[in-house]
């Protein structure tokens, strides 16, 4: 079934997957339109309010996706898909995947691997001052309005997962859908061609995204305003979210939250840049 951005969407159906075109406005930056590179495609997200976080009786959530409150987010542009190998070599003159000696994890069109927090907020200072637009990662709150694009169901496809939709560890069925294929590597972004209603590709599996917030246990206390939640102290643990090609379809749903230290690195682990708008079309 095929839907646009401005038909209903049925969030109530019984494990309904919903296929999703790519829609939405935004801009491309021109100082990736090289060899083997995709051009860093930016999606306007429009401003709006949701429900952040799952409710009791999602199956597999946990309770630091909790309790749900209500989140106003301001309009901004994130990347259409993750950063890939070809894009953070260009910014930066490296590509950190190769770190991990393994063909399955290289290529210009996989997700870019192995970047510590620290590096993608290098990478996002880098892409600013290339451009002059303010590049960022975006904050829990955007990231998850973002996944979701009006829907309440665990995924933005409704609800369950299969294989032929998302990369991750499809061996476990979710939900009463069917048992899959494990891949065992990231794929190229946008491998499925599907996207959510705000244009979205590759929100759920394939690679975990970092976020700018400090990691706290639930929700308790969380700004309301689609701001990063940050504490005082820059070494504590920051947010990652969307799910991985190694993770099981829980931790893939569009609550699913989790945390690592900012040095760390890992294969299972990209990002994609957020950028406030409409700053950035100046």
């Amino acid at each position: 079934m095929e839907l646009s951005s401005n038909q209903p969407l049925d969030t109530t159906a019984p494990a309904l997957i919903r296929r999703v075109s790519r829609t939405g406005k935004g801009y491309q930056e021109p100082l990736l339109t090289i060899t083997d590179a995709l051009p860093l495609h930016m999606v306007l997200i429009p401003q709006g309010s949701f429900t952040m976080g799952s409710p009791d009786d999602e199956p597999e959530r946990r309770d630091t996706e909790g309790p749900q409150h209500e989140v106003t987010v301001p309009a901004f542009f994130l990347g259409r898909y993750p950063v890939t190998q070809a894009q953070y070599e260009t910014v930066m003159e490296t590509n950190p995947a190769t770190d991990y000696k393994a063909d399955r994890f290289v290529a210009p069109d996989k997700p870019v691997v192995g970047v510590s927090w620290q590096k993608a907020v290098a990478f996002c200072d880098r892409l600013a001052e290339l451009t002059g637009r303010p590049y960022r990662l975006p904050s829990e709150a955007e990231w998850e309005y973002a996944c979701r694009a009006g829907t309440t169901t665990p995924f933005y496809f409704g609800k369950t997962l299969t294989d032929e939709l998302a990369n991750y560890d499809a061996s476990k069925p979710y939900a009463g859908g069917p048992e899959g294929e494990y891949r065992n590597k990231p794929t190229p972004v946008n491998y499925f061609g599907l996207a959510n209603a705000f244009g979205l590709s590759d929100m759920h599996g394939n690679v975990l995204e970092w976020c700018q917030d400090h990691w706290h246990s639930n929700y308790e206390g969380a700004p309301k305003d689609g701001s990063a939640w940050l504490s005082s102290d820059e070494n504590e643990s920051r947010i990652f979210r969307g799910g991985s090609w190694g993770n099981y379809p829980w931790n893939c749903r569009s609550a699913s939250r989790g945390t690592y230290r900012p040095v760390n690195r890992d294969n299972f682990i990209g990002f994609r840049v957020c950028c406030s708008a409409p700053r950035a079309l100046q």
